[in-house]
């Protein structure tokens, strides 16, 4: 390559590495951090390196925070539990406004084709939450995938011995969208979620 510079191709390969970052996006970020002064390239750094110290899991809900609790354990009811596969997932769900509940993140969901069971999520941080709070109700917010699925079910069975009231958030046809665009999955779980009008 005629015109390989070292430290440019170190950045955009650093840049590549993020999720959903090609090597067009990589470039123009290299270049935006090269063509920045100094100053401003200093505090993008410390920004980074901040949050990477002081950020960790929530020891309640498995959350990011930047405290031992998160904000929302914080003054949230932990009798009501609004169970996520990722710390992201929270931010979508923050959006309902007027949910009065908590959160636990269980950081990832169940596939066994990955080799991924029981133990390489937070399913016991769960169980031991539910029994120390007292959970009355855990809402299973996990993603509608065979995975999210199979996570919601397995999750369900090992509460209702445990006297929890467990529900799915329903699912079916979004607002705005005509029905003969609509497959038979979406609408067969739209039917059976129907709520009285």
């Amino acid at each position: 390559m005629k015109n390989f510079i070292e430290p440019i191709e170190k950045l955009v390969e650093e840049f590549s590495s993020l999720p959903g970052v090609g090597r067009k996006t990589a470039m123009r970020y290299a270049y935006k951090i090269i063509n920045m002064d100094m100053e401003k390239v200093s505090a993008f750094s410390q920004a980074i390196l901040e949050a990477k110290q002081r950020v960790k899991f929530c020891e309640i809900c498995g959350n990011w925070t930047d405290s031992n609790v998160c904000s929302i354990c914080s003054h949230g009811n932990q009798k009501l539990v609004c169970v996520v596969a990722e710390p992201k997932d929270v931010l979508s769900m923050e959006k309902v406004k007027n949910f009065e509940g908590t959160y636990h993140v269980l950081h990832g969901l169940l596939d066994p084709l990955s080799g991924k069971g029981p133990d390489d999520i937070n399913i016991k941080g769960l169980l031991k939450r539910v029994k120390e709070y007292g959970v009355q109700e855990v809402i299973m917010a996990t993603s509608p995938t065979v995975e999210g699925e199979a996570t919601a079910m397995y999750v369900a069975n090992l509460l209702k011995p445990l006297n929890v009231k467990v529900t799915r958030i329903a699912q079916g046809v979004s607002l705005g969208t005509d029905i003969e665009y609509v497959d038979e999955v979406t609408l067969s779980r739209a039917m059976e979620d129907r709520k009285e009008l």
